[in-house]
């Protein structure tokens, strides 16, 4: 497993816990902490540095500019170090996770082994959005060319990638995290919730601000019952709510993004919203909208690339916000979505019914299981 410690790759990796594989994780992004999640797995980190020399923290802090220079020699380039471990474990896949993130770093390392299996999962907006991202067109090309097993986290990017020339075999459509745990009893009833959902980014891709300003546009009685929550929220947001007049009167909570919350807590919060709203103009399949429509909040999405129509029937199971710049859209949206109890109510039944038959985690973990153990007798 290629990967930076990320809670998607935890939850996908942790399907394989005792499965039978021996699976080790390259951390790509050298980061000096085991990871609690996933003890049983072989972890390799602290790689990067040749030699942890005395007062290297002390020459980092008080004189960065030689310290730059002195690491240039004294950093391992990850694709050196990979192929070290390639020639050490000899292994019979590699399982690389976000393609910037990655592939790209190892790319050059893996056409040097043409006999290693290499397989490859899509995140977010790593196919739709790469070039942005800083993944050239050749780059983005060798690396359909050479991964010989694909899985996206939705049918936008498979499609994609054949359009870009990718031959090799398709694994199927997985949600990125291998699944979701929904608790049935963090499920509240229709009339037992009071909370409206918001999801904070802003960040360039993420465009919570407009959500943010959308809401102003509406009359403030229609908040007034309802506990406003903002979850992985960029500073601006937290900013923006402080320094508006129109949310001094509401009852609003802030989750700035990297303030952990359990799991737990979030699906907690997710059974008892009325709406959960999440707008950007880029994503995979968005994962936290999927997990508060099988918690029963009415969704409203954004669609860049028509991703979440893929879940997401506009006016059925949820609304989708065609433009994320149109904060007038966005308003009707949530206004309709308030009033509207008939259609939120129908939404909540269809929605908890089909996360459960598509995405529940002990459902997929069979099928994640075979594929490696296919993969395994095609290669021996």
């Amino acid at each position: 497993m290629v990967s930076i410690p990320n809670h998607h790759f935890f939850q996908w990796v942790n399907q394989l816990n005792g499965a039978g594989h021996e699976v080790y994780w390259f951390d790509i992004s050298d980061s000096s902490t085991k990871s609690e999640r996933t003890k049983w797995l072989i972890q390799i980190q602290d790689w990067k540095l040749r030699w942890d020399f005395p007062g290297r923290k002390m020459l980092k802090s008080k004189f960065p500019k030689i310290y730059t220079l002195v690491q240039k020699v004294n950093d391992r380039k990850s694709g050196d170090y990979f192929i070290q471990l390639l020639d050490q474990i000899k292994p019979d896949v590699v399982h690389s996770f976000a393609m910037q993130l990655s592939c790209v770093p190892i790319l050059e390392v893996m056409k040097k082994y043409p006999q290693i299996k290499w397989m490859y999962s899509s995140w977010g907006s790593d196919i739709f959005l790469h070039e942005q991202l800083g993944i050239t067109k050749l780059q983005f090309k060798d690396v359909l060319q050479r991964i010989n097993y694909l899985i996206t986290d939705c049918e936008r990017d498979h499609q994609i990638v054949e359009q870009n020339g990718f031959i090799n075999q398709f694994l199927g459509v997985f949600m990125g995290n291998g699944g979701l745990e929904i608790n049935k009893d963090f499920i509240l009833k229709s009339d037992q919730r009071n909370v409206f959902l918001i999801k904070g980014y802003e960040d360039g891709i993420g465009k919570a601000l407009q959500i943010i300003e959308a809401i102003e546009l509406l009359p403030l009685e229609l908040f007034y019952n309802l506990e406003i929550i903002i979850y992985s929220a960029d500073f601006r947001i937290k900013e923006k709510i402080e320094s508006s007049e129109y949310f001094k009167d509401l009852n609003v909570k802030i989750y700035l993004r990297g303030q952990f919350i359990s799991n737990d807590l979030l699906l907690q919060t997710m059974g008892r919203s009325i709406l959960h709203i999440a707008n950007s103009i880029s994503d995979g399949l968005p994962t936290s909208g999927v997990e508060a429509m099988g918690m029963g909040a009415f969704p409203i999405q954004s669609n860049p690339g028509n991703v979440s129509e893929e879940v997401i029937t506009h006016a059925k199971n949820g609304y989708l916000i065609t433009d994320p710049f149109d904060i007038e859209e966005i308003a009707l949206h949530i206004q309709n979505a308030l009033k509207n109890k008939e259609l939120k109510e129908i939404a909540k039944e269809y929605n908890v019914n089909f996360v459960d038959q598509n995405f529940n985690r002990n459902h997929l973990k069979k099928q994640i299981i075979a594929l490696y153990e296919n993969i395994y007798k095609e290669s021996n």
